[in-house]
Parts: structure tokens; sequence; C-alpha cells
């Protein structure tokens, strides 16, 4: 009897040590992630050009807040994908720009002018 006893102290005990575990997986599974792995979109920000460097793609922006990034409105150097976005700004001009992020950086993918 002595022996069925320390079996079932041992069962109990690794019973008692898995359950949190398994509990914790089943909790885990259970719940949605499909809103979670999404990526927040991106969206436009107004702005107003500072400098354009067209050597090296790159536009100094003051902006306002970029609200999908959780970013205050600041005066900042991006990096813009494609040169060609740069031939129809100049300092000065009130814009409109998305811009998301790439490899850590921030990079304007479309910008158009504010009428």
């Amino acid at each position: 009897m002595n022996l069925f006893k320390h079996l079932l102290a041992v069962f109990v005990l690794a019973a008692g040590a898995l359950l949190p575990v398994s509990g914790f997986a089943q909790a885990a599974s259970e719940h949605d992630h499909s809103h979670a792995s999404a990526a927040p979109t991106a969206t436009w920000t107004e702005g107003d050009v500072k400098k354009v460097d067209r050597e090296s793609s790159k536009v100094t922006i003051k902006h306002g807040d970029i609200k999908y990034l959780e970013m205050p409105g600041m005066t900042m150097v991006f990096t813009v994908k494609d040169k060609g976005l740069l031939a129809a700004v100049k300092p000065g001009d009130k814009i409109q720009f998305m811009v998301v992020r790439e490899g850590g950086k921030l990079v304007v993918t479309d910008i158009q002018p504010l009428r």
C-alpha cells in the first residue's frame, strides 16, 4: 500500500505541475490573434518640405503626428523609396505623404502636393 501512495503522490505532483502549462496553452490557442498580427496601415500625413536632396533620395519634412506609427509631429529627414517622388517637390511646399517602416528605417512611399 505504501508503494501505491508513493506512486499516487508522484502522479498528483506531476499532474499539478503540468496543469498550469496546459491551461496556458489552451488559453493561448483559444485567443484570437487575427487582429494582433495585422500591421497597422499607413495613412496620409501632412507636412511642409524643408529640404530636398535628390542625389541621396532624401527629403526633410516638418510633419504632423504620424498616428499609425504613434509618432508625434517633428522635423526629420526621410529616405524616399523612389527618387521620382522628389521631382515635383521643393522647399516650402505643403504636402501629404505616406511613410512605412522598412528594415528599421522610415521610408516615404508617396508624396502628393496639398492644395
